[in-house]
């Protein structure tokens, strides 16, 4: 545990031109070129021979979460632009349910120029399905590192309806551009179905229907679990050490059926993207705690970033599964709601995830340290061939298949 804590993330950095990040996909998301780690070996492909690489009887899982329009703006009387992008719900704090109000809702948010804000509300004219409506911003004070905004609208329509309408996609900080109408579809993966996001699973964005054809052909089976990215998947590590670090919580959901399937499967997935990767190994730790509990509070049901390292629970992986089946059937539930905010790091034992799917990741970054922990610690072989092979790195990157 102290040994993990104790990780220096100087030691997880690399040297990233600007000139090799994605700033666009390519035209055809399952041309991008595929890096596949396989038992210390590293060889190259396109991205649409995975389905070789990975056998019959095999279960991938993926996230179909659906990333939001979050970005809101707003001028001022004075001409100065407050930008309003939304976090995560706060009032109803499902999301939903938050998504289907029709009159007002709260969300902590990041607020830009906020020092340009200093009372009142802020209001907006837009047109919404040829109706005419009155959207209004009222800052309502600091939660945390957030502002808490209550948004109400005229109108008789939805906020998601809302949001599609007036919102700007929250491309990455990182690709440096504004973005264009083209990321509304090639910034969601071919699956994305639950909104909620604030940032793409980018692993998931190579995936095509042929190619997901081509894998059910060969015998892979596909799952589906839920997990919201939030913003803090952007936020390097900046203390020295990680244990300076807060990882940002996020919100998950998983079926009961999926839960079956993985104990089916004898405990053993291929996760396609980090955000599978942290969804799936919560749930050891969620069914580690579950004996006992029987009122279905979420509040029991978070991952806290060192609960992997801090009294590491002596259960296996299937009894954890089997665990939260019995939690779910003794509260009649067929989805299993809960949050996360586990570290994965070197000193991480994985208790699911066999092989991932997972494009190529910043430097000093939370999700190099996932990799890493997976890969026994060679990830800098991994990234240094992709450099020197002409792969191109983060969001709108290429791909990897990694097999330790």
């Amino acid at each position: 545990m102290e040994d993990t804590k104790h990780i220096r993330i100087s030691d997880f950095d690399y040297d990233l031109p600007d000139g090799r990040i994605a700033k666009f996909p390519l035209a055809r998301r399952d041309s991008s070129k595929l890096l596949v780690y396989r038992g210390g070996r590293i060889s190259e492909d396109v991205f649409s021979s995975l389905p070789e690489y990975i056998p019959a009887g095999t279960l991938m899982l993926f996230n179909n979460t659906k990333v939001i329009q979050a970005r809101l703006h707003f001028r001022k009387a004075t001409g100065a632009l407050i930008e309003v992008f939304c976090l995560e719900p706060y009032s109803p704090v499902d999301y939903a349910i938050n998504f289907q109000q029709r009159t007002c809702c709260q969300w902590l948010c990041l607020v830009g120029n906020l020092k340009k804000w200093k009372e009142g509300p802020l209001e907006r004219h837009v047109t919404v399905d040829g109706r005419e409506v009155l959207l209004r911003a009222e800052n309502v004070g600091t939660v945390g590192t957030s502002q808490l905004v209550k948004f109400s609208w005229t109108g008789d329509i939805t906020f998601s309806d809302l949001l599609e309408s007036v919102g700007e996609l929250p491309i990455p900080p990182y690709l440096n551009r504004a973005a264009e109408d083209s990321d509304k579809d090639t910034y969601q993966t071919v699956y994305s179905k639950i909104e909620g996001s604030v940032a793409a699973p980018t692993a998931g964005l190579h995936f095509t229907s042929d190619v997901l054809d081509s894998l059910r052909a060969h015998g892979v089976e596909c799952d589906e679990l839920t997990l919201h990215v939030g913003a803090g998947t952007f936020r390097p590590v900046k203390s020295e050490e990680i244990a300076g670090h807060s990882m940002h919580t996020e919100t998950i959901a998983v079926r009961r059926s999926t839960v079956k399937r993985i104990l089916e499967h004898g405990c053993s997935v291929t996760a396609v993207g980090t955000t599978s990767v942290r969804t799936v190994e919560s749930l050891y730790y969620i069914g580690a705690k579950l004996p006992g509990i029987t009122d279905p509070d979420m509040v029991h049901l978070h991952v806290g970033q060192w609960e992997p390292y801090d009294n590491v629970p002596d259960i296996s992986p299937d009894a954890a599964l089997h665990n939260i089946i019995e939690y779910m059937d003794r509260n009649a539930m067929d989805v299993l709601h809960a949050s996360t905010g586990i570290m994965i790091a070197p000193g991480y034992t994985y208790h699911y995830v066999k092989s991932m799917v997972t494009n190529f990741h910043q430097p000093k970054s939370t999700l190099l340290l996932l990799v890493s922990a997976f890969v026994n610690g060679d990830w800098r072989n991994i990234y240094d061939y992709a450099m020197s092979h002409g792969f191109r790195f983060l969001s709108y990157g290429d791909s990897s298949l990694l097999i330790p």
